[in-house]
Formats: structure tokens, sequence, C-alpha cells
């Protein structure tokens, strides 16, 4: 098993519903680790940046004024296979699709108002920590 970082991000309704210890949790419970978080409220130069692979879809905007509405909590967690092992966890975009034990099966609302990201691959890893703790 490798042993790999990802960035987590508690979104602004995870975060307005109380959540945020849950979605930790549960994460922490499949073996991984906290290795830094903090909250941010992340305004719309950082969203621009860290979606900007979707920019010109027709989610885009929506995207950006979630994600800029309120708090989000961001997390690096840390190990073995920590991507896959959280993506498991948060389960797929769309709450319909995902399972009942998932993060997004039991608590999302919408594709849109889903709760959570992980990191996609150690390449995004690298990339969001980098964007949301490369200074500190």
């Amino acid at each position: 098993m490798a042993v790999e970082q990802t960035l987590i991000i508690i979104k602004p309704d995870g975060v307005a519903r109380g959540l945020v210890g849950e979605i930790i949790a549960r994460i922490e419970r499949k073996g991984q680790r906290v290795t830094k978080i903090k909250g941010v409220h992340i305004d719309r130069a950082l969203a621009e940046k860290h979606y900007a692979e979707h920019r010109g879809k027709p989610f885009y905007e929506p995207l950006l004024e979630y994600i800029t509405e309120g708090l989000s909590v961001i997390a690096v967690m840390e190990g073995d296979n920590a991507i896959e092992s959280a993506r498991v966890i948060m389960g797929p975009t769309d709450p319909l699709e995902a399972t009942p034990g998932s993060i997004r099966g039991g608590y999302a609302t919408s594709v849109t108002r889903n709760l959570v990201h992980g990191s996609d691959s150690p390449e995004s890893a690298a990339r969001e920590i980098a964007l949301f703790f490369g200074d500190d």
C-alpha cells in the first residue's frame, strides 16, 4: 500500500449543517489521519484556481457561487491509499448514485450541494494542497 496525501474540502453546506466532525471521523475511521486543517471562506479568485478545469462548463458558475457562499473546512488527510479510500467514503458526486453508507449517499442533497470534495489523483492532491496550504 502507498502512503499518500489527499485534500478534503468540507463545503459550506457541510459546515452549516454541522457535519464537519462526522465527515472527518468517517475518513479517520478508515485509517487516515489529519495532518493539516483550517477553516477558510474561499473567495472567488481561489475558487477559480481550484476549479479551473471546469471553466466553460455549464455548472462552473453555480459551483463557484456554492463554494464561496460560506465557511469551508480544508484538511490534508494522510494514509495508505488516502485518495481512493476517501473517494470511496465520499461516494459518487451524484447522491442518487451513491450508496446510503457513503457521505454523499447519506447526507448530500443534490449533485451541486454534495458536501465534500476530495482529490482525484496524486497530481491533483499535490496541486490542491499547494493551493490551499502552500503559504502556511
